[in-house]
């Protein structure tokens, strides 16, 4: 198993990047266009200081690409795998979240702050 490790720390830093509920929302609104700074921060509702920070992590994992067009900069989806993976993920616990169904109850018995990072 060592010789797997170096795969594992790359593909457990890779969804590291989908860690955070505001960077979920980041792709969400950004997975069929792009858009500026203002854009995204409007579509979220993050101030500046907290967009520009996922969006510059997002960016130095390789999951964003930016582009500057006078004083905007522009966003979008460099890695069309990561919102393949963000829509199935989103759209299984989406479809989960019914009170009958076992992962709900799974979700809910978290605590809360296992609960965030579960998002």
């Amino acid at each position: 198993m060592d010789e797997l490790d170096p795969v594992f720390h790359a593909v457990a830093s890779y969804f590291s990047v989908l860690s955070e509920p505001t960077r979920l929302r980041i792709m969400h609104a950004i997975c069929e266009t792009e858009k500026t700074v203002s854009q995204i921060m409007e579509d979220i509702g993050a101030t500046q200081t907290n967009a520009s920070r996922h969006l510059g992590l997002m960016h130095r994992a390789g999951v964003l690409s930016r582009r500057k067009e006078g004083n905007l900069v522009y966003y979008r989806v460099a890695d069309p795998s990561m919102v393949e993976i963000c829509r199935t993920v989103c759209n299984r616990i989406a479809g989960s979240l019914d009170d009958k169904k076992p992962l709900r109850r799974e979700l809910l018995r978290l605590p809360p702050a296992a609960r965030k990072r579960a998002a």
